[in-house]
């Protein structure tokens, strides 16, 4: 398979990457005291939103490059899918069509 075909799951691996490292580098500061943070569920908590938005923009500028071969990946699966539609309706109709000539010719001979 190519490059392009795995982009989702390259993006979202290296963007839950990023998330989990911001996360690791919350919790060693809290844990060291430079964040001041409670302990306990509402302090884990906190660190977790530090880290969503610490990591966002950076994984927007860091991985604009695989987020557009992401988009590409999209947009492409859609196109594909818009075209075998196309052409399964046309399929449809061909089938439809002869089926309807077959009819005909069953109802002319019965006459």
């Amino acid at each position: 398979m190519s490059a392009k075909s795995h982009a989702t799951l390259r993006y979202s691996a290296m963007r839950a990457s990023i998330f989990l490292a911001c996360f690791l580098i919350a919790l060693v500061l809290a844990h060291v005291g430079v964040l001041p943070v409670t302990a306990g569920a509402s302090g884990v908590f906190l660190l977790l939103i530090i880290a969503g938005l610490v990591s966002a923009p950076i994984s927007f500028v860091v991985l604009s490059r695989q987020r557009d071969a992401m988009s590409q990946q999209i947009t492409g699966g859609i196109e594909r899918r818009k075209t075998n539609k196309k052409s399964m309706s046309a399929r449809i109709a061909a089938q439809n069509a002869a089926e309807d000539a077959l009819d005909d010719a069953v109802r002319a001979e019965q006459k």
